[in-house]
């Protein structure tokens, strides 16, 4: 980023001519498979944000007059040869972009690093310092880090010195396999996180043994082979979320959550959601309850020959799942006897990072695209998700596969988070603005569902919620909001890490910790601060809680199915294998 005293002295000037640059990253972001048009908006909202925090001169006048002492600072190390002893900028720990020694070592790169680093906390210090609303701040934060670190110098060969090694070194081919790359991404319209051949469903993910015993419009259900000499009269239903696929739950045998529930005795009935067309536009949020989970509900019974079962659910699967449990409870149905909630939003007053996409201008522009493509498209949501992660998830592949002509290694949860899945576009603007926007989900009476009314304070029965810390989809203290309104015995548990690898925590690794046992009913703080922390993964405290809940001991079934619902297709089925591409 040029360092031009007639830029720094006049803030407009200052935003025009991000504003000017922010056009070179929309070119290289598209290139990726990234939404141009919301990059655009961001690029927009950033300037337009940006000038209002401006407008104390104050805050301008402090912000540059650091940034210039730092600069100063940084050229007279160069001058004086300490720019490699003395950084008067370092990267923030766990940033792995300059963590090859040439960033620390070679006096230009050591400079161009550091300069790059004390924009970034230039640019970063006037967002946290805007005069803003709550909203809007979090946008213009948002947005600022967008751009810091699209623009960071290890995204662009000139500037990264990996990258002028490696072309060097094979004589200029790694700019060819990058540019080979690159053109592959942009006919399949994503970056390829993974090595995609290294995977196939059925044969080394997604393999827990199986049959798809029941299907509809809406979903395939299937049931897993025990592994166990006996079981629980009581089964387990798992739904998964709708947004991606069910193998998440079923990844490898070393960390799959189906075989463990298995290998505890538990007959497993898990959720395939159908994969909708724009001719499927129709599908409400009803259909998901209706014709998705109670159906599911019901098979799981009547195969078992158990009127009472357990369940599961993930993420907006569980969002679900709550809506279904408050139609049971307006019907009196008594057939859940436990729910468990996997890092689930059922007040959405707070929805994390994910605020910066959901308010009534952009979720109204969001709705009306979605309406005229009769689908929200997986690779929009799976595109947007990233970007709150964009370091790990966009640009560290920009470079490794772009820039270094290298392919990327195998990643079993890299490889199901690209393998997208679109939504309806009756439900997704159901969902966006009856949960998000008017959060009426978490109100008594707010919702009309499978045509009752239905109230979450109704919902009796044990629940078990497992949040994340670090979750950035679903923050944890959103979900702890659940605690609040379910009348049943809460057991609430807190896992190390985010959104998908704290929950895919395999007990035989005994890797992260969790905490429990904190005091409800006074805020997710104070449960903090009174929880006691655990060593390992969540699975093993979760079967201890569900195994008096499951019923007793009894002859594992010799086949799937029964007379009624008669074995379809082996698992993982068709449903899961229907790609968008």
């Amino acid at each position: 980023m040029e360092n031009n005293s007639n830029i720094l002295s006049n803030p407009k000037e200052f935003i025009n001519y991000l504003n000017q640059e922010s056009q070179k990253v929309l070119e290289m972001y598209s290139q990726t498979g990234g939404d141009k048009d919301l990059f655009k908006d961001f690029s927009k909202s950033w300037t337009e944000l940006a000038a209002r925090s401006f407008e104390d001169p104050t805050v301008w006048v402090r912000a540059i007059t650091d940034y210039q002492q730092a600069q100063m600072n940084l050229w007279q190390n160069i001058l004086t040869g300490k720019a490699t002893d003395k950084p008067v900028a370092a990267p923030e720990k766990g940033d792995r972009r300059f963590a090859a020694e040439e960033w620390s070592q070679n006096p230009v790169f050591s400079y161009i690093k550091q300069s790059y680093l004390l924009t970034s906390n230039l640019m970063n210090d006037m967002a946290a310092n805007a005069n803003l609303d709550d909203n809007e701040q979090k946008k213009l934060e948002f947005y600022t880090k967008q751009y810091i670190d699209a623009m960071s110098p290890t995204n662009f060969a000139a500037t990264n010195p990996e990258v002028l090694q490696q072309a060097l070194d094979s004589n200029g081919q790694s700019l060819i396999d990058g540019l080979q790359n690159l053109m592959g991404d942009m006919d399949k319209g994503r970056i390829t996180m993974t090595d995609e051949s290294a995977f196939t469903l059925g044969e080394n993910i997604a393999t827990s043994e199986g049959a798809v015993v029941f299907e509809n419009e809406m979903l395939q259900l299937i049931q897993y082979k025990p592994s166990t000499e006996k079981v629980f009269t009581q089964p387990t239903l798992i739904v998964p979320p709708c947004i991606n696929k069910f193998y998440i739950m079923d990844l490898q045998e070393h960390n799959s959550y189906v075989k463990y529930c298995v290998d505890q005795g538990q007959t497993v009935f898990l959720v395939s959601w159908v994969n909708p067309t724009a001719e499927q536009r129709e599908i409400s949020w009803d259909n998901y309850v209706e014709d998705g989970v109670l159906k599911a509900i019901d098979a799981a019974k009547k195969i078992s020959g158990s009127s009472k079962i357990n369940a599961t659910a993930w993420c907006i699967g569980g969002t679900i799942l709550a809506s279904t449990l408050a139609v049971m409870a307006a019907r009196k149905d008594d057939s859940i006897t436990s729910a468990t909630f996997l890092t689930t939003l059922t007040d959405f007053t707070d929805p994390g990072e994910l605020s910066v996409f959901i308010d009534e201008q952009q979720v109204k522009k969001l709705t009306q695209k979605v309406d005229d493509e009769g689908l929200c498209n997986g690779r929009d949501l799976a595109s947007a998700f990233n970007m709150l992660r964009s370091n790990d998830l966009v640009w560290s592949y920009v470079v490794n596969n772009y820039l270094k002509g290298k392919n990327p290694a195998p990643f079993d949860i890299l490889y199901w988070n690209g393998d997208s899945t679109n939504l309806p576009a009756n439900m997704y603007n159901y969902y966006i603005n009856e949960m998000y926007i008017n959060n009426k989900l978490s109100q008594p009476g707010g919702l009309t569902i499978c045509g009752e009314s239905i109230d979450l304070r109704n919902i009796t029965i044990p629940v078990y919620f497992l949040s994340t810390i670090d979750d950035h989809i679903a923050p944890w203290k959103g979900t702890f909001k659940g605690t609040e309104m379910m009348q049943g015995n809460i057991e609430f548990v807190l896992g190390a890490s985010g959104h998908v690898a704290g929950v895919i925590n395999p007990a035989s690794k005994n890797r992260r910790n969790y905490w429990t046992g904190g005091e409800l009913g006074q805020g997710a703080d104070h449960w903090l601060e009174t929880a006691e922390k655990q060593e390992g993964s969540w699975w093993p405290n979760w079967a201890k809680w569900l195994k008096p809940k499951s019923g007793k001991k009894i002859d594992a079934p010799k086949e799937l199915g029964n007379d009624e619902f008669k074995v379809i297709e082996p698992a993982p089925g068709r449903y899961v294998a229907t790609c968008i591409d």
